[in-house]
This record gives C-alpha cells, structure tokens and sequence, in this order.
C-alpha cells in the first residue's frame, strides 16, 4: 500500500465522505474509489457505502487504527529528512488562534539566537477544539487564552495580555457608544463555537453580571468566520484587542468592555511530549515577559 492510499483512507475514515474526502486531498473521486477497491485484496470491506452513507466496516476500522501511527511515523521521518536537506536541527510547531505573529516577534527572535537550527513553524487553531492538534501529536505548543484546566496539559508562562472588546457591525447601536458592559450583551445574540464550556466562558460568559443570560446564536470555528456575523448584525462578539488591527474592517466596530478583565495567553503543551525546545521557548517568555496592551 502507497503513503497516498495511506492518507486516502485515513481522510475517508473522518469524514465518511467521498467528495469531501476527495476535496480535502485535492483529487478527484474516482481517485478515492479506487483507492477503496485496491484494498479488495485483504479480504473483506473496508467501508460500506450506500446511497445516503459511507460507515467503516470493524475491519475497516481496525485497519485505519493500525495505520495512523505508522502513517504519523512516516511523515515525521520525511519531514526530519527535509529539516536535515535545509539545515535546520528540528522543528517547534506553535499553533495559535491569535494573529499577531508580528507583535510576538521579539519572542522568536530571541529563540532563533539561543536555538538556532531550531526553526519555529506557525500553523492556525480554531476554536472548536483549540487543543486537539496538541493531542494528535501535530503541534508541539499551542498560544491559548486562559484558563486552560485540562490534566494532560502543561500550563506555561504568559506571553501576552490585552483588553476585551465588542466587534459588532458598525450599524449596530452599540458601534455608537464609548463603551458597553457585560450586562449590555443580555440583549444581544453572540456567536458560537468555542470550545470547552469553562474556556469559553472566560471570553464570552454565559450570564451577565446580575445573572441574566446572554443568548447564543450562529457558530464560528475562526475569526474569519466570524466576520461576516458580526458585519450583517447577526450577532456580536467580545473579542481580543489585537483585532482592531489585525481584522480592521469598514463594516465592524470594536467596542471596549469597561467591566471585562484583560485576557491572558499563555504557551500550553502536553505534558508528555515535553522537549527541551518547548522549554526553551517557555524560559525566554518569562525572562522577557509579557507583552501588555
């Protein structure tokens, strides 16, 4: 079996789709279905597909257990390959939700002069699930707002804190005000999405100060996606400052939170798969500090 059939069931197997499968690989359906029908020789189905759905047989299922390490395996020795083709030592894969790679850049400086060879590689978390690239062994350290209480976590040092804003359509009647508070978002629908309950709560709480509870509407995996909710005044959504200039828009407005406290980000990492360049990373932050907005 090919590393391309490999990755071709692996996709099929999460989303039990074989257009989806085909368009997240870039290839073309039939692509798929013969990928499918070479694995005839072992015997028995891998899948089983009607008209309305596409399920993993036990063997199926089995079989794509069997092959994630190996194929996780596989792709870390071609990517250690590459690495050692440029030059570089090894690889800190940072994921982050926040965008301001450029305000952080004093960080990865000073990691590039006292790791070098060690290349930092920035890769985008949603909010749905901000941990699971940690857990699948794709990112190394993630930059999360906090609180973070999860067991097979490490909670590292504070790398950034920065106000909460309200991004609302810049036709809302809130986008006229100075300020708004959390009591004022009781009347408001805000966006969705975000994931665990506790985490998001720090950003959008679920009640306002004297207890009325704060509607939820439309969902949103990212920023992006949130963008075109908030500018057609669909719903609204407190925010993180660095927004005003990452995501300046015409057509929404960001407006302070007077009683939201500051958010914090923090490096998080799975305790397990601690490195000596995750720790290198984490001491250089508290020996320079937070950057503060």
């Amino acid at each position: 079996m090919e590393l391309r059939d490999i990755e071709i069931l692996l996709v099929l197997a999460e989303e039990l789709h074989f257009g989806r499968t085909a368009e997240r690989l870039h290839i073309t359906p039939s692509r798929v279905s013969q990928c499918v029908k070479a694995q005839g020789r072992i015997g028995a189905a891998l899948f089983e597909r009607t008209s309305r759905k596409v399920v993993l047989t036990p063997i199926g299922r089995q079989l794509v257990d069997d092959l994630a390490p190996v194929h996780r395996h596989l792709r870390e020795s071609l990517r250690r390959a590459e690495q050692a083709a440029r030059g570089t030592v090894g690889v800190l894969r940072l994921g982050m939700i926040a965008a301001n790679v450029d305000d952080l850049r004093p960080y990865f400086d000073a990691f590039a002069a006292a790791r070098p060879g060690v290349e930092v590689q920035i890769r985008t978390i949603g909010f749905a699930d901000p941990f699971a690239g940690l857990r699948a062994g794709e990112l190394d350290i993630a930059l999360v707002w906090l609180p973070v209480r999860e067991p097979d976590l490490t909670v590292g040092p504070v790398i950034h804190i920065e106000p909460v804003v309200l991004a609302v359509s810049s036709s809302h009647s809130l986008a006229r005000q100075a300020s708004v508070s959390h009591e004022d978002l009781a009347d408001q629908i805000t966006i969705g999405g975000a994931a665990p309950a506790y985490w998001r709560e720090a950003m959008v709480p679920s009640h306002t100060p004297s207890g009325r509870p704060i509607p939820v509407g439309p969902t949103a995996s990212d920023f992006l996606e949130m963008l075109p909710i908030l500018s057609t005044g669909e719903a609204v959504s407190p925010v993180h400052l660095q927004a005003t200039r990452y995501f300046a828009r015409p057509d929404v407005a960001y407006v302070p939170i007077h009683d939201a406290a500051p958010a914090r980000w923090a490096l998080v990492w799975r305790t397990s798969a601690e490195t000596d360049a995750i720790l290198a990373l984490a001491k250089i932050v508290e020996q320079l500090g937070p950057l503060e907005q």
